[in-house]
């Protein structure tokens, strides 16, 4: 199981290695066009969101998006035994270098269990399953920060169209989300 995810890791950061930076910076503006759209965003008053790195599809438009709609959104600061801590996004200007090339907040740490107060979740992957379990970077912050989402909260994984659908191999603490957003659309998941 972990060769098979190491494997499909390795395939799906190297296919998003070789996409022209004007792909992912149209796919970026229509994610968060299709994001801010979804009904639960447009209810939510608090978004857990994160701000993306490298290569991942862009969430620069789509943060500030949310901050324009009155959203509360809260980011995640990585702790050193790998799990989330949440601080509130005040703006680009107010995101600071941090472990492994990451922007944080830098205001007040909330703790771990800040997440739950969200009424959206919205994630990072490298793919997702038609039955919505989805392939992090590996490290399980995200899996446990999952695992502290009340239930029923929407949770979305955003990705690029190519890795919706895909088969990844799961494991007792993998968490699945509810619904994936891509440059495509909105993918939802029974569960």
């Amino acid at each position: 199981m972990l060769l098979a995810k190491l494997a499909l890791r390795d395939q799906l950061l190297t296919t998003r290695g070789r996409r022209p930076l004007v792909e992912i910076g149209e796919d970026a503006r229509r994610i968060a066009d299709r994001v801010l759209a979804l009904a639960e965003v447009r209810r939510a008053s608090t978004v857990a969101a994160y701000v993306s790195m490298g290569t991942e599809p862009g969430t620069s438009a789509l943060l500030a998006g949310l901050q324009s709609a009155g959203k509360r959104v809260i980011l995640p600061v990585l702790r050193p035994d790998n799990d989330l801590d949440w601080a509130v996004y005040e703006g680009p200007d107010a995101l600071v270098p941090a472990a492994r090339g990451l922007l944080e907040p830098g205001g007040e740490l909330l703790g771990a269990d800040a997440i739950a107060t969200a009424d959206v979740v919205l994630v990072p992957g490298l793919a997702v399953a038609p039955t919505g379990m989805r392939l992090g970077r590996g490290g399980g912050s995200y899996d446990r920060a999952l695992g502290r989402v009340t239930v029923g909260t929407f949770t979305c994984v955003l990705l690029y169209d190519d890795e919706v659908g895909v088969e990844v191999p799961a494991e007792p603490h993998d968490r699945p989300v509810t619904a994936a957003v891509s440059p495509a659309g909105i993918t939802r998941f029974a569960g």
